[in-house]
C-alpha cells in the first residue's frame, strides 16, 4: 500500500510515478494520519474531515465504508484504475515498485505486480518459518531459564539477604556463596536438601564457651549469639544464678570465658540451730556468712570453708576452744662397747656412764562444741642431748693359779663372806663380790671398776693374789675357812 508522509500540515504521496513537476499535492489541514497495513485496512483520521483527495477526481468517502481488499489490490475508484500497493513487509534492501496513479500503462503494471506478489509469497513463507522456529526456541529457553532460577533467603549468623540462584540443593548454594561450615555449626535445612523458590536457608556458626558451671570447668559449643541465649541453649538454670558477665553480651566467633553459679539449697547447723538458705555463693564460707553465722577464733566448719557448696549440702559450724600443754620426756642414752686387751675375758668395765637426754613436747588441747578432743602434738624440741655409755670388754686370758694360794678352800670362804653370790654387796655399799672386796683394794690388785661387776673367776684370782700378799688377814671372820 502507499504510505503517507506528513510534515506539518503538508501531505504528499510516495510511490507516485508521475514526474515531480506534475504532482500537485493538496494542502489538507490534518493533525495526524495513521495508516495501518493490517488486513482490515482500517484508517484512523484525526482533525477536520478531508473533502477532497489528491487530483480532485473524487469526493471524500468515509474510510469506514470502504471495502476490505486483499494485500496488493486496490480499486480504480480511489485511484482511477486498478493497481497494487507495495508490500509493507518487503525488506528495505529490495527495490520498491511504485504504483501508477494515472495513465494507460497503469493497468499493465498492476497486473505484473500481482503476478510477482503471488510468486514471492512462498519465498516469504520460507523466510517466516526459520524465524518462527527461532522465536519458539528462545521462548522455550526463556521458560527453562525462569524455571531454574530460584529466589532464596539466606540468613548467615542472623544477617538475612535475598538472592537468586540456580543451585539444586543447600550444599551447592552454600558452596556457590562461599559460606563454609563445620562440625559445630548448624545448617537448616540440612546440607543436601533440595531447594525450591521461596525457601529460607539459615546458617548459625558454633562458638566455643569455656564454661565453669558450679565449680566444674569444661568446653562447650553454642550457636547462640548472646550469653543469655547460650545459657538457654545449654540448659543452664539461669534464674537466681550468678553469671560472670552481662547476659546481653554478644558472643564472638572466638568464644568467651563464662563462670556460672546456679542457685542451690544449703543448710547451716550452728549453736544447735539449723538455717536453710538459697544461695549462689562461691565458697562454703560465703554461704555460712549469708546464713547469718559468724565464726570466731578457732571456729571452723565440717567441710573446707574454701570448698564449693553443693545443692542440698549440710554444713556444721564447729565452735572450738583451744589451749596448750608442755611436757618433758627422757631421751634414752646409747651404750657403746669396746674391746680391751688389758682386761681378762669376762670382765666389763664402764669407762663412761651414760646419761639420758630431755625432750620438750607441746600439745594442743581442744574442745569442739564442748567435747574434749585427743591432744595433738604441735611442737617438739630437745632440751638436753643424751650422753652415751662406754663399756670396756676384756679379751685377755684369765690365769687360774697363784703360787702359794692354790689348793685352799676358796669356795668355803666365798660361802662365808657372800653366800656364794658374785654380785653380792654389803648394806653400806662399801664391799662387794664373792670375797667382799672394797673398791680400792680391788683396783690395787689390777681389777677394773667394782668387784661385784667382775666375773667369779676373776674375783677368785684377785683373792688369791691378795692372800699371797697378806695371808688370811683381809677376812678376819671367815679366813679360817680356807684351811677347812
Amino acid at each position: 500500500m502507499a504510505r503517507v508522509a506528513t510534515q506539518g500540515d503538508h501531505v504528499a504521496w510516495e510511490g507516485d510515478d508521475r514526474p515531480l513537476g506534475s504532482r500537485r499535492p493538496t494542502r489538507i489541514p490534518l493533525e495526524r494520519v495513521v495508516v495501518s497495513n493490517v488486513q482490515s485496512s482500517q484508517y484512523e483520521a484525526f482533525g477536520p474531515d478531508v473533502q477532497q483527495v489528491y487530483g480532485g477526481e473524487e469526493p471524500h468517502r468515509s474510510p469506514h465504508s470502504a471495502e476490505t481488499l486483499p494485500y496488493g489490490v486496490t480499486t480504480g475508484a480511489s485511484r482511477g484504475h486498478e493497481g497494487t500497493y507495495e508490500d509493507t513487509y518487503r525488506p528495505a534492501y529490495e527495490s520498491a515498485v511504485l504504483p501508477e496513479q494515472n495513465g494507460r500503462g497503469g493497468g499493465r503494471r498492476a497486473a505484473g505486480r500481482r503476478r510477482r506478489a503471488a510468486a514471492e509469497r512462498p519465498t516469504a513463507l520460507r523466510r517466516l518459518v526459520p524465524q518462527a522456529l527461532v522465536v519458539a526456541f528462545l521462548a522455550g529457553g526463556t521458560s527453562a531459564f525462569v524455571a531454574k532460577d530460584k529466589a532464596i533467603e539466606l540468613i548467615v549468623d542472623g544477617r538475612p539477604r535475598t538472592l537468586h540462584t540456580f543451585a539444586d540443593d543447600v550444599s551447592e548454594l552454600l558452596a556457590d556463596e562461599g559460606v563454609a561450615f563445620g562440625a559445630h555449626d548448624v545448617v537448616a535445612p540440612a546440607p543436601g536438601t533440595a531447594l525450591a523458590s521461596g525457601d529460607e536457608v539459615a546458617v548459625r556458626y558454633g562458638r566455643p564457651v569455656y564454661l565453669t558451671l558450679d565449680g566444674h570447668r569444661r568446653q562447650v559449643w553454642t550457636t547462640a549469639g548472646t550469653v543469655d541465649g547460650a545459657l538457654h541453649q545449654l540448659g543452664v538454670r539461669a534464674e537466681g544464678a550468678y553469671v560472670s558477665t552481662s547476659r546481653s553480651r554478644r558472643i564472638g566467633r572466638d568464644g568467651l570465658e563464662l563462670d556460672v553459679r546456679t542457685e542451690r539449697t544449703v543448710t547451716v547447723m550452728a549453736d544447735g540451730r539449723a538455717r536453710t538458705i538459697r544461695t549462689n555463693a562461691a565458697t562454703v564460707g560465703e554461704a555460712v556468712e549469708q546464713a547469718g553465722v559468724t565464726l570466731r577464733g578457732q571456729d571452723t566448719t565440717s567441710v573446707d570453708r574454701a570448698g564449693f557448696p553443693r545443692d542440698g549440702q549440710t554444713v556444721t559450724v564447729l565452735r572450738v576452744v583451744g589451749s596448750r600443754e608442755v611436757l618433758e620426756e627422757p631421751i634414752p642414752f646409747e651404750v657403746r662397747r669396746e674391746d680391751d686387751p688389758s682386761l681378762f675375758k669376762g670382765t666389763e668395765v664402764v669407762e663412761q656412764a651414760g646419761r639420758n637426754g630431755v625432750r620438750r613436747i607441746t600439745y594442743a588441747l581442744r574442745t569442739v562444741n564442748g567435747v574434749k578432743q585427743k591432744p595433738r602434738r604441735i611442737r617438739t624440741e630437745v632440751v638436753r642431748e643424751p650422753r652415751e655409755q662406754v663399756v670396756k670388754v676384756g679379751t685377755k686370758a684369765m690365769p687360774t693359779s697363784v703360787a702359794g694360794a692354790d689348793g685352799l678352800n676358796w669356795s668355803g670362804l666365798a660361802a662365808c663372806e657372800s653366800g656364794g653370790r658374785a654380785n653380792a654387796t654389803d648394806p653400806s655399799g662399801t664391799y662387794g663380790g664373792l670375797y667382799q672386796f672394797d673398791t680400792q683394794t680391788w683396783q690395787s690388785l689390777g681389777g677394773r671398776g667394782r668387784p661385784q661387776d667382775a666375773p667369779a673367776a676373776e674375783q677368785t684370782f684377785r683373792a688369791k693374789k691378795l692372800y699371797a700378799q697378806r695371808g688370811a688377814s683381809p677376812w678376819p671372820h671367815c679366813g679360817r675357812r680356807l684351811h677347812d
